[in-house]
């Protein structure tokens, strides 16, 4: 069974046969042990850090269709390299582009992205409000929040909508999280532990996201909710809003509280709070633990995963713009 691979200070990677091998090599160029991968195993490469490669080696990557997305040292998604699209196909991508330039198809669509939000948002506050938390006051705001979102006519009023309601939301973390204080939002740099937390957890949805959508025949530049634009994949963003309160947000609350993730894993640097390699790892072995946990899907009938709810929802949008089925955006359930 084909997994996800996260690789941190890799160093140099090369192929023998069927094999990747990964060198890691200190900052005086010394080698270490080297790793190696078959890759007849690997969907994917998360790769933290510096590694050098040559194209031929990219050229082998992209004929078997592993796509490899880069961090750097903050953790920062930089880029991704990914094969050939070998699903576009030409009524979606027309369709895609017809529903983005027609305000009349685009905000239905726009409106769906934030009302799956909203509803995943208060879903995960109520869990907590049930064991006493004092959150009622930011549920009742985001839920008046919620009822604007049908009358929107523009995209700027309902990204303001959607921006309340986070801001609305950040706010109950500190009654949530034990033993760390967020305080308010900071992103670029984040300013403390949980912000950290944030901005990574949210850099792996948006790639999990552009990930699930490079298997199905939508172009991931054109979106709806956030405006394309040069050097992002503006339809992962969308999509992304759905999924961090499921996937970013509860796992944060776990590997806080469960104290799986520890003060040690941060480090504070000139202006900024950072995630340290230690802590990193940690996330990403929960987080592949989640993507691989299955619940049963009410409408199929069957267990699915967390990372295929992803590809189901890149599906649904992609009935939606072909006039099959009108797009109904993911809700958690439980």
């Amino acid at each position: 069974m084909k997994k996800t691979y996260y690789l941190f200070n890799p160093g140099r990677m090369s192929r023998k046969d069927n094999t990747l091998k990964f060198t890691p090599v200190d900052e005086n160029g010394k080698e270490g042990q080297p790793k190696y991968i078959p890759v007849e195993s690997v969907s994917g490469l998360f790769i933290f850090g510096s590694l050098d490669a040559n194209s031929a080696l990219y050229n082998y990557l992209g004929k078997q269709q592993i796509a490899v997305h880069f961090f750097d040292y903050y953790g920062h998604y930089t880029g991704s390299f990914h094969p050939k699209e070998y699903l576009l196909a030409g009524k979606v991508l027309i369709q895609q582009a017809s529903h983005y330039q027609d305000p009349v198809k685009r905000m239905p669509i726009a409106r769906k992205f934030v009302e799956g939000a909203g509803f995943n948002l208060l879903k995960n506050l109520k869990y907590y409000v049930r064991r006493d938390k004092p959150l009622d006051d930011i549920i009742t705001s985001i839920e008046e929040l919620q009822e604007q979102v049908p009358a929107t006519v523009t995209i700027s009023e309902l990204m303001g909508i959607e921006g309340n309601m986070r801001q609305f939301y950040y706010q109950g973390f500190d009654d949530i999280i034990h033993d760390f204080k967020m305080g308010t939002r900071t992103r670029q740099p984040p300013q403390n532990e949980i912000n950290t937390l944030i901005s990574f957890g949210n850099m792996m949805c948006y790639t999990l996201c552009l990930d699930q959508l490079y298997h199905t025949q939508l172009n991931p530049t054109i979106s709806y909710l956030h405006e394309p634009g040069t050097r992002r994949y503006s339809l992962a963003l969308d999509l992304a809003e759905i999924f961090k309160p499921v996937l970013v947000d509860r796992i944060i609350f776990r590997t806080l509280n469960k104290r799986e993730i520890k003060a040690s894993d941060f480090s504070q640097a000139v202006n900024r709070c950072v995630l340290k390699e230690s802590g990193r790892k940690k996330f990403a072995r929960v987080w592949e633990e989640r993507l691989a946990e299955t619940i049963k899907h009410r409408a199929l009938k069957k267990n699915v995963s967390y990372r295929h709810l992803v590809r189901l929802e890149c599906y649904k949008l992609s009935k939606h713009i072909l006039g099959m089925e009108a797009y109904k955006p993911f809700k958690a359930w439980w």
